[in-house]
């Protein structure tokens, strides 16, 4: 990865999601032999103890365990590219926030997307907020729950 831009406000939350997009972005790039080994040995070597990640593991957790799901959105949304040809980053942050949208109802959806954004803002070119908005604006139109608040 490139240069990281600043982020606005780094809360615990917004580090955890950097970490599980990090993350989800070496996995892509270099998938661990043994998974649980490679969450441990990533998250073990961040700046902060392995349990103020804990919200980024189940997001890691949880995206690659709905994979499938997650991904087949990603090519619902992006009929004109192929999925080879989106940046690693862009995938990381997509898979990111589309797990969350499809299955984190714990999570408002404005504030995943707000939060993707931000971080193809940091860590993305210029043209991916773009590209990255343009596909969570279409997956938040089929959200059936409140786009503002968690669902209860």
């Amino acid at each position: 990865m490139e240069e990281v831009k600043p982020i606005n406000k780094k809360t615990q939350r917004r580090e955890n999601r950097i970490a599980a997009m990090q993350f989800l972005y070496q996995w892509e790039v270099n998938p661990p032999e043994v998974l649980a080994d490679g969450i441990c040995q990533f998250f073990e070597n961040q700046e902060h103890p392995r349990t103020y990640f804990a919200f980024a593991e189940e997001l890691v957790y949880g995206v690659l365990s709905e994979l499938q799901p997650v991904d087949a959105e990603i090519r619902e949304h992006t009929k004109n590219w192929t999925f080879g040809r989106i940046a690693k980053v862009d995938l990381a942050i997509l898979r990111l926030a589309i797990y969350e949208l499809l299955f984190r109802t714990d999570i408002p959806p404005i504030v995943t997307i707000d939060e993707a954004i931000e971080l193809s803002k940091a860590f993305s070119t210029p043209d991916s907020k773009r590209f990255i908005n343009g596909i969570l604006d279409q997956m938040k139109n089929k959200i059936t729950r409140p786009l503002r608040r968690a669902a209860d």
